[in-house]
């Protein structure tokens, strides 16, 4: 039984179902929630939703086989707690799996270099060791279409900023084991036709993170 933290509208879920697996999935938002089970009730893929928090999660121990976490994570005020019942939800020799905004180049202060025709060459970053408690950060997906972009709000969700480090260090500190770390780089292939990801060749955007929960 898998167990998706934090599953939005349900793409992800619903995608990780159509492959076979048996899925239960949360969200702490209602707007989220209603999404996903009207996309349930029209095109069912055998996903279970309910509304919960990921601090006090309403299963009971040892229940998953597998848990993952696609870029919910970072939308916590300090994801400790979250990783400690994670790891109470999931049997022995079960893996969780997450996905984060890469924290060493996705920090507070961003800004690209550029050629004298306008393509991207290198990133300044900086301000990564601090803290932003009160930013609302507002953003939008980029491959969305206009027609989209006219009648939707976009997101505005608070920045919560951790260190490589302790993405590194707090899982194992709430008892997983890293088993591997991967920094996705789109092929040529994939980024010539889609223009918007191909600043992923240049340095990786994101960071995702596999964790075992060790057997006795």
């Amino acid at each position: 039984m898998w167990l998706d933290i934090g599953c939005g509208e349900a793409h992800n879920p619903r995608l990780v179902a159509a492959r076979g697996a048996r899925l239960g999935a949360f969200d702490l938002a209602p707007a989220f929630l209603r999404q996903a089970v009207a996309s349930e009730r029209t095109h069912p893929a055998g996903v279970r939703y309910l509304r919960a928090s990921v601090v006090d999660l309403p299963f009971r121990s040892a229940a998953f086989d597998v848990a993952m976490a696609p870029m919910s994570l970072v939308d916590l005020p300090g994801p400790t707690r979250a990783l400690a019942e994670t790891f109470r939800v999931l049997r022995p020799g079960a893996f969780f799996q997450f996905s984060i905004t890469h924290p060493c180049v996705v920090t507070p202060h961003l800004r690209w270099g550029r050629d004298a025709v306008g393509w991207k060459l290198a990133r300044q970053v900086g301000r990564y060791f601090d803290r932003l408690s009160d930013e609302i950060e507002e953003w939008m997906f980029g491959a969305a279409p206009p027609e989209i972009r006219e009648r939707v709000w976009v997101f505005r969700v608070p920045r919560f900023d951790w260190t490589l480090a302790e993405w590194l260090n707090r899982p194992n500190e709430a008892g997983f084991r890293r088993e591997r770390a991967l920094e996705p780089c789109p092929s040529d292939e994939v980024a010539r036709p889609h223009p918007a990801i191909a600043d992923g060749r240049l340095l990786p955007n994101f960071l995702q993170l596999r964790w075992r929960k060790p057997s006795p």
